[in-house]
């Protein structure tokens, strides 16, 4: 007997795919033509990004951050602009609330909530307080755009969340 859970193998899982983002990031680049433009600071450890979205009649057509920062805070924003390409805004804003939720909230289990697809790599976050705001960071920014295309009907202008 190895001693090794099933668990084991999954929290190690996560744990290379995250690396794998970190160090591979997708999406990673300025976006031309990007109707919203916000920037994100933490400023407790100094990640900082930059999130490019092009939306097209109410769809997220392409989405791109650029900046530096922890290997969670960089992991995060690649998966987020994996998942959100091609999603819809009340989609995204919904997706949004479900991986906020998985973040911060402890879960009575150990199973990652089914409704939040791959960005489950991210579950064992809520474990490390000090690395939630790493892992939110893209998360809110993306939030923020969203939320300020509905107020200023697209305007594109840049703000910190």
């Amino acid at each position: 007997m190895s001693g090794v859970t099933q668990q084991d193998d999954i929290n190690s899982l996560y744990q290379e795919v995250i690396i794998e983002h970190a160090r591979s990031p997708r999406n990673f680049r300025a976006l031309e033509g990007a109707t919203q433009t916000v920037e994100a600071l933490n400023p407790l450890c100094g990640d900082q990004l930059t999130l490019y979205i092009q939306l097209t009649d109410g769809v997220i057509a392409d989405i791109a951050f650029e900046g530096n920062g922890c290997a969670i805070s960089q992991a995060s924003a690649s998966l987020m602009t994996m998942a959100m390409k091609g999603l819809p805004e009340d989609e995204a804003l919904a997706l949004f609330s479900r991986v906020h939720t998985m973040l911060t909230t402890e879960t009575e289990d150990e199973a990652p909530p089914a409704e939040v697809g791959k960005l489950a790599v991210l579950s064992g976050v809520w474990k490390y307080p000090t690395r939630v705001k790493c892992a939110n960071l893209a998360w809110q920014a993306l939030r923020n755009a969203l939320e300020e295309c509905d107020t200023n009907e697209g305007s594109g202008r840049s703000r910190r969340p």
